[in-house]
């Protein structure tokens, strides 16, 4: 059997990564406090802000590819 000592992300605690559970969690509590982060949005990715012709080349690209998309579905 596998075995590898890791840290949990939420806690920081070492544990068995292949006996628990819970895993990349050390138990239920910290799998549910990452959850908790999740659906508060406390997790976040920066973004950089796009310029306003940025924004309209992209709107442009997708109303392109959509208007493809369903040109091809009839």
């Amino acid at each position: 059997m596998k075995t590898s000592q890791v840290s949990c992300p939420t806690c920081k605690k070492k544990f068995e990564y292949y006996s628990s559970e819970y895993r990349p969690f050390c138990s239920e509590k910290c799998r549910l406090i990452d959850l908790g982060q999740w659906l508060t949005e406390s997790y976040t990715v920066p973004v950089q802000k796009l310029s306003e012709e940025e924004a309209l080349t992209l709107e442009h690209l997708v109303r392109e590819k959509n208007s493809d998309r369903d040109s091809h579905d009839d």
